[in-house]
Parts: structure tokens; C-alpha cells; sequence
């Protein structure tokens, strides 16, 4: 590990730990309104202001921080188990097989698949509750997420398939499904967890986008989407740079994921 990774490392480590602390120790809800106060600069109260309804800004900066940090890597989880289910299986069946699930697989890459993640969300209702927006909004992600990661998984399948282990393991009579799933995948552990580390941040940011056009996590309930719909104008940032908070916290939380993914690549 570099020490440009360690430091990557540190950093996330440093906001998953901060957010945990400070849900714990909050006293004010998210949804909170201080009605007669709303739009207020920072003071010892509201440490970033209050928001155009009058709601703690770091409150609803921490809980939406906590959200999207907690969810992301279990939909990345979710579509690294597709990837790894449906890219191994094509690695490991070769022939017709692998050309056929190759081609379902660059035709689900071919299309746009955060418009069609947003042509999904619109057809559900928009007023569903907001624990159910988490849920339906992850998932999604997760579930539509996996082609990239299958196809590199089903090329790492292919080369380990003469391997000669897998020749012995087969000679042996070993089921062809324990071959997949307890021979080959085990292997592939470094390039899943690559896979699932590209994974968080993508869908991190692809949960901003849908939160900024209303189509994520449903209010009250805060998520980095929509803070950052505060956003849509930047007509007044230079007096209220506090505003700013979120995306800087967003970019920094990107970067460190990007960092540590390029510095696997570089010591690969």
C-alpha cells in the first residue's frame, strides 16, 4: 500500500468515523424546522446555516453524508455478486455460452444506463415514503450496475479456466458449480474487490444525479443528491461558501476512492 493509498485510506476512514460520531451525539432530527430562522448564516446554533425551510444544514449534511456513505457500498456489493454470478458463469461455460452472455452483457453496457435507471425511478410513484426511496433507489443501483464488473470478471474466469488446478480439480470429478463458485471465484477475490471499490464511488455520484432531479431519496430524508440540489444556482455561493460544504465533502470522498483505486492499478 503507497502511502498516497494510506492516506486516501485515512481519509475515508476519518469521514465514515466522524459521521458515525456525530449521528450519535446530534440532538436536532433532519427534519427539524426552525421557522423562524430560515436561510440563517452560520452561528454556534446551526453550524452551517439552515436551509430554505429552516432545517439544520450540518444536521441534514451529517444524516445525508451517513446515507449515501452506508448504502452505496451495499449496492456495490449487490452488483459485484451479479457481476460475479453472471460473468464467472460465462467465463466458465466458454463456447456458445460465453458468447451469448458477452453480448447480453455489452448490450446492457451499450445503453444509457443512468437514463434508464431514471426512466425506472419516474415510473414508481413520487410519493413513496422516504425509507422506501432509500431502498428502491439502492437497489436499483445495484441491481442495473453489474455489466462493466461481469465482463471484467468473465475474462479473468477465462483465463483461469485450463489453469492446472482447475484441470486437477476437474479430473477429480469435482460438479461443475463447485468448480465456479469454490475453485474459481475464490480466486478472483483481488479483481472483485477492484470491481467493488470502482463500484461506490460511481454509484455515489450516480445517487447525487438522481437526487438533484428528484428522483432519489425521497425528502425528508437528506442524501448528498439532495443537498446538493441547493446547487442548481450558483447565484450567491461567494457570500454563502458554506454552502459549498457538501460538494467539497462529495469530491473529497470521490477522489480518495479514485486514489486508492489507481494506486491498486499502479502496484498491480
Amino acid at each position: 500500500m503507497t502511502s498516497l493509498q494510506k492516506f486516501a485510506a485515512m481519509t475515508l476512514t476519518g469521514i465514515a468515523l466522524a459521521t458515525v460520531l456525530s449521528v450519535a451525539m446530534m440532538r436536532t432530527s433532519y427534519a427539524t424546522q426552525f421557522r423562524n430562522i430560515p436561510n440563517a448564516v452560520p452561528s454556534h446554533q446551526h453550524w452551517l446555516g439552515t436551509d430554505d425551510l429552516g432545517r439544520d444544514r450540518f444536521t441534514r449534511l451529517v444524516y445525508g453524508t451517513a446515507i449515501s456513505l452506508s448504502l452505496a457500498p451495499i449496492a456495490a456489493f449487490i452488483s459485484v455478486i451479479f457481476a460475479a454470478c453472471i460473468g464467472g458463469m460465462a467465463g466458465y461455460l466458454g463456447g456458445a455460452w460465453e458468447r451469448v452472455i458477452t453480448a447480453a452483457v455489452e448490450l446492457v453496457l451499450c445503453m444509457p444506463w443512468l437514463f434508464l435507471l431514471i426512466a425506472v425511478r419516474a415510473m414508481m410513484p413520487l410519493n413513496i415514503s422516504p425509507l422506501l426511496s432509500v431502498i428502491v433507489t439502492f437497489s436499483l443501483l445495484g441491481s442495473l450496475g453489474w455489466a462493466a464488473s461481469a465482463r471484467v470478471v468473465c475474462a479473468s474466469v477465462s483465463s483461469l479456466r485450463d489453469s492446472e488446478f482447475i484441470l486437477r480439480a476437474r479430473a477429480s470429478g469435482t460438479p461443475g458449480w463447485r468448480l465456479l463458485f469454490v475453485h474459481l471465484l475464490p480466486n478472483l477475490k483481488p479483481v472483485l474487490g477492484a470491481q467493488f471499490l470502482i463500484s461506490v464511488p460511481v454509484f455515489i455520484l450516480t445517487e447525487a444525479n438522481l437526487g438533484i432531479l428528484g428522483l432519489g431519496v425521497s425528502e425528508p430524508l437528506p442524501s448528498w443528491g439532495s443537498l446538493l440540489t441547493e446547487l442548481e444556482s450558483m447565484h450567491g455561493f461567494a457570500s454563502a461558501p458554506w454552502k459549498l460544504v457538501s460538494l467539497v465533502l462529495l469530491v473529497l470522498v470521490v477522489i480518495s476512492f479514485q486514489l486508492i483505486i489507481s494506486s491498486d492499478e499502479v502496484s498491480a
